[in-house]
């Protein structure tokens, strides 16, 4: 049983579906929790990633963390109980992923998480909540580096539930760059391959903060002056701006979400990225892209040691000379390709589900 409940997570699960889908041994259902509740969105990522509609969509909708999580819980409760998974597979660090975590293990049903070992160590970050307890109840952890598999030792983790298996979203991002139509994308807004910048932002630490989204959008305001920025502005942080009296300079296009393929298209030709999404930090490194990364810390530090991405914060002094840095740089942003970043990852990940399974078949045969 595969969970995803918010768009990043359909990034991860898709090449997994597709993998698994050329497997006899197994039978899968798609569980979307709806925690990412915008039809629209949903529907334009699930097609351009070509995955099954979900099975079952437990449409939970917005709200607080602890409500969220409870909602996700109460009705993921009966998914299990009528459907009797052997697996639930869950991805990243979203509400979602600890919530079916939870119900999963307390029955008990293995519980497999793909892109264990992250951490910020910050846990002022609700993800990084989310991260440690789901690693905790997990039977098989499924890392995508080195560094993952260090954290979870340090933690106490049986080394023998962890597999190190590489980043799967790299896979998706290998699968669909060729379907990218980029000079539509730039076409469309006016632009040229690597003259403009393209902006993320939605962590609630850095949109609910107005003093804190005020300074970004200054520094914003600023960069746009030497080169133009593209702004897919995510609905809670567009309510923000306005909430807060926040003015956008003419430099900066403030446009509505874009579907995975169009962003890809858009962002690939980009000469910088600025964001505080944990994905586009891993995504921009695969494509050599430089990214300035605005906050005080990631949980994917291989994007910095061997990278493109550079972490500035979200003081707008510091992002506006980080910026000024790399367009005044003849010296290309330093990449290397992580190990295991090899669009493989999928099928590390469904032979471990295999080897795993009839591990612990064997176990309870044996009564052990």
């Amino acid at each position: 049983m595969n969970v995803v409940g918010a768009r990043p997570n359909f990034i991860k699960m898709a090449p997994i579906i597709a993998e698994l889908k050329k497997n006899n041994d197994f039978m899968q259902l798609l569980v979307h929790t709806g925690q990412h509740y915008d039809g629209a969105m949903s529907d334009s990522f699930f097609n351009d990633l070509k995955m099954p509609p979900p099975d079952i969509n437990l449409e939970v909708g917005s709200g607080s963390h602890a409500d969220q999580t409870a909602r996700v819980m109460i009705a993921f409760e009966k998914v299990i109980i009528e459907h009797k998974p052997d697996w639930v597979v869950v991805v990243g660090d979203v509400n979602s992923t600890l919530a079916c975590s939870l119900v999963a293990a307390k029955f008990p049903v293995k519980v497999a998480h793909v892109e264990a070992g992250l951490r910020s160590f910050d846990r002022g970050m609700p993800e990084e909540i989310n991260r440690i307890l789901t690693d905790q109840l997990s039977d098989l952890l499924l890392t995508p580096g080195g560094d993952a598999e260090e954290n979870l030792l340090r933690e106490g983790i049986d080394p023998e539930r962890i597999v190190k298996v590489g980043n799967v979203m790299i896979d998706t991002l290998y699968q669909q760059i060729e379907q990218t139509d980029s000079p539509k994308m730039l076409e469309r807004f006016g632009l040229t391959p690597g003259n403009f910048a393209v902006l993320t932002l939605h962590r609630p630490s850095n949109v609910d903060d107005p003093h804190i989204l005020s300074g970004i959008i200054s520094a914003i305001n600023k960069i746009s002056e030497s080169l133009p920025v593209i702004f897919p502005a995510h609905p809670r942080t567009t309510a923000r701006i306005r909430e807060f009296g926040l003015e956008v300079s003419t430099g900066v296009r403030v446009i509505g979400p874009l579907g995975y393929l169009e962003f890809l298209g858009l962002w690939s030709k980009s000469r910088v990225v600025l964001t505080d999404s944990g994905g586009l930090q891993e995504e921009t490194t695969a494509l050599g892209i430089p990214c300035l990364t605005l906050r005080e810390n990631t949980e994917r530090p291989i994007t910095i040691e061997q990278g493109t991405n550079r972490l500035v914060g979200t003081h707008p002094v510091r992002i506006i000379l980080a910026v000024g840095d790399l367009l005044n740089s003849v010296t290309p942003a330093r990449q290397m390709i992580p190990e295991m970043w090899d669009g493989q990852s999928a099928k590390r990940i469904v032979n471990a589900l295999l080897k795993y399974s009839f591990k612990f078949s064997s176990r309870a045969g044996s009564g052990s």
